[in-house]
Order: structure tokens, then sequence, then C-alpha cells
């Protein structure tokens, strides 16, 4: 749900976590971003990002006020075996948001989100497509599922955009509000997703 220069590009090597869980995560390329493990030195501009409370408020997770403690937390969690996939999202070596797929109980969770100055550019769109193949090519789901905040219609329009499905409204808890909001539900399956394939080809960079 949306859920300074980082890494250049040109250096976009899959990294490795502190421990023997950790998973080697690729670096993809779309027509405009690049996606790859996030690394420690991201935690400023996660911060800078992340801390803004109106990209908090449209994510479940994210705590505001947000801390480097709280970016150096999720980066320890991040790509562990059978754990939660992540991607961060450069522009021009630059990062811009966060995107990944969680594995819940219900089934495997697809969550996004962007820095407020690169909103309205169909970059999210862009990355939640790169996602999404990864997510069913590789990752081997078969099914996906996402939320937005019924007050965040941009954020329906990019699921609605990658052929998610409406799937109803539920109460989510939302850490920087501290409270509950309705959420609208989405869904998409491997055979839906199968027919749109012709919305541009992911690049395995790395």
């Amino acid at each position: 749900m949306t859920f300074a220069p980082g890494v250049p590009t040109s250096d976009l090597t899959p990294v490795l976590a502190r421990d023997a869980s950790a998973r080697r995560i690729p670096a993809l390329k779309t027509a405009r971003l690049s996606l790859r493990a996030p690394v420690r030195s991201d935690v400023r501009d996660i911060v800078a990002l992340a801390g803004d409370r109106r990209v908090a408020e449209n994510t479940a997770r994210i705590p505001h006020p947000y801390s480097a403690a709280d970016a150096e937390g999720f980066l320890a969690l991040t790509n562990q075996k059978g754990g939660e996939t992540v991607f961060a999202i450069e522009l021009d070596g630059a990062l811009i948001g966060m995107c990944g797929v969680d594995l819940r109980q219900d089934g495997a969770e697809l969550g996004y989100w962007l820095g407020v100055p690169f909103w309205g550019r169909g970059y999210a769109t862009e990355a939640a497509r790169a996602l999404i193949d990864y997510a069913f090519a590789e990752l081997g789901h078969d099914t996906l599922s996402s939320g937005a905040r019924v007050s965040n219609p941009a954020s329906r329009r990019v699921l609605e955009k990658c052929g998610f499905q409406w799937a109803g409204v539920q109460l989510c808890r939302i850490r920087a509000i501290n409270s509950a909001a309705p959420i609208d539900r989405f869904r998409l399956d491997r055979g839906l997703w199968a027919s749109l394939k012709a919305w541009g080809q992911t690049r395995q960079v790395a």
C-alpha cells in the first residue's frame, strides 16, 4: 500500500544481508527506473522521504515521526529467506521510494511508496509492474493482494492500471495516525497478469 543520491545505477550489485538467512536480490531495470536491494547507505534518503507525513499516513507500517533507527530496523529485516522481498526504487541514481512483496497468512501482499516530489509522474505504476512481473515470474506467486486507503485515489489508480481487481473494503491500522482507517482491497491472479504482459518488459541487470 502506498506502503540526496543513493547508490549509483552503475553499482547495482545484489547485496547480501548480514546473516546466513539473507537472500540475493537482483537488480531490475524498467524504461526509467532501477530497482535494487536496499543498503545501509540508503538510510538518510529513506528517512528524508518516508519521514514526510503525507507518505507515512498512506502506508500501514511507516510510523511518524520516522527516524534513522526506524530505517535501520526496516533494512535489517528485509530480504531474509522466507520473508519480505524489498526493492529500493531509483531514478537517475537517486532513491525515490520502496516497493516489496510481503508473505502474510492470507497470501502475498504487494506494497509501495514514493517520496512526495515524485508523485503523479507514473513512477509508482512503472515500479509496481516490474515488481509484479518479478513476483509472478521469479517468486512463483499465484496471486497478489494489495490495498490503498479510500482517501488515496492515486494509489487505487496505480493498482487498477496494474490489473488489480477490487475485492472489498476493510479496516486497517495505520501506524502514522495511530488509528484504523478504511482500506480498499485489491487482488491480481497469475492468469490476468499473463494477459496483461503487453505493458512492457522488465530486465534483470545483475
